[in-house]
């Protein structure tokens, strides 16, 4: 125990509350490209805005996380965060318009960005250094079983009632996270007031780059499964298997998290991360070949053997390469450089399933992922990672 702890009560909360507000992200991350397409008959790139338009409010208020923190304290912004996050949750029932909801759209994405900043930092802060790869692969891990029944709610919901009972459910998952947050109890923090004179440290953390460009060269591709995965099974006539996909993702990785955590710790990010790449490949080989629920299933269990590897591992990098002082800033930059991928990604694919099948763009993504062996690899040599 000692400082070896890893399971505190404040570690607990804030991956509970990491937890729900992740089902709120998913839940309509995976349905609201659906809703615009067959409620409010929009294109598949207008369907896609509504992936970039969040992801680019979460991009713009990133790098003033950093500040931030050092200026009203951890707790602070992490109330401010999920406080935000639930308000735009509970907006999505009033407006029934594309502009409108996508407007929402962007202030759901503030409070977005700014709580996966600072849940990740409070995060990086109270897990012990010696169990630093199998802390954030379990704070992670709340983000992935989030990632599970966020879309296993959204589709049943919105299958099973409508549009507006899916807005209200998920606002209650955000009211729920924020009670988590406020559960949380960090330590006084000596706060910083930078005089005028004084040169303000960067907004960005320039050595976590390298990692970073490689999370966003994934994440493209990742992004084509988040924004049309649902919409693809329907295609296929795996509309009732859809909600399923996530559950089997899920599954393999509770299975391997403890080890693969643990094997980062023992010999290194590059044990993990090779691997890792190659699993997301085939996975992604196998989503495009589909034609029967077997090879929807396989496809979500190399997805998620691969995927839900890669993305932990590349934010314990991150956290290990950064002094602590400039972890806020380092986690900032990662996932600011990372959601420029998944926004990136989402508006790439919904153009390109206007030219292309589903099938063809996920065999394309397959092989895209293979180039990335040598991206990590220059990654790795670069900023000497693993």
């Amino acid at each position: 125990m000692g400082d070896h702890s890893l399971w505190s009560k404040n570690f607990i909360c804030i991956s509970l509350a990491n937890f729900f507000f992740i089902i709120t992200y998913f839940a309509l991350l995976v349905t609201l490209p659906t809703v615009a397409i067959s409620h409010y008959s929009s294109t598949s790139a207008v369907a896609g805005l509504f992936t970039t338009v969040y992801i680019g409010a979460a991009i713009i208020i990133r790098p003033f996380m950093g500040p931030w923190i050092k200026k009203y304290g951890k707790r602070f912004m992490l109330l401010s965060s999920l406080g935000l996050f639930t308000i735009a949750s509970f907006l999505y029932s009033f407006f029934d318009s594309i502009p409108l909801l996508l407007t929402v759209r962007f202030i759901h994405g503030l409070g977005f960005g700014m709580a996966t900043t600072i849940t990740v930092a409070i995060v990086a802060e109270i897990v012990p250094e010696s169990r630093k790869g199998e802390g954030m692969g379990y704070f992670i891990l709340s983000t992935n079983v989030g990632m599970v029944i966020g879309p296993f709610m959204g589709l049943t919901v919105l299958d099973e009632y409508n549009l507006y009972t899916l807005f209200w459910t998920s606002a209650c998952c955000s009211l729920i996270a924020c009670l988590f947050g406020v559960l949380t109890r960090l330590p006084a923090e000596k706060l910083e007031e930078i005089p005028g004179g004084r040169k303000r440290s960067p907004l960005f953390e320039m050595s976590a780059l390298p990692i970073s460009i490689t999370g966003a060269f994934f994440g493209m591709a990742y992004a084509s499964v988040l924004s049309f995965m649902a919409v693809f099974a329907v295609e296929q006539g795996l509309g009732a298997e859809s909600s399923y996909f996530f559950v089997i993702y899920v599954v393999v990785l509770l299975l391997t998290r403890p080890l693969t955590s643990r094997w980062y710790d023992q010999h290194g990010a590059n044990a993990i991360i090779f691997p890792a790449i190659v699993s997301f490949a085939i996975g992604m080989l196998l989503l495009g070949l589909t034609t029967n629920t077997l090879l929807f299933f396989m496809a979500a269990a190399f997805i998620g053997g691969g995927w839900g590897t890669l993305f932990p591992s590349f934010q314990t990098v991150v956290l290990q390469k950064s002094k602590p002082a400039r972890r806020p800033v380092a986690l900032a930059t990662f996932l600011s450089v990372f959601d420029i991928g998944i926004s990136g990604g989402s508006l790439v694919a919904g153009v390109l399933v206007g030219v292309i099948s589903f099938s063809s763009l996920y065999i394309f993504y397959s092989f895209y992922i293979l180039i990335g062996l040598a991206v990590y690899y220059w990654a790795q040599n670069k900023e000497c990672y693993g």
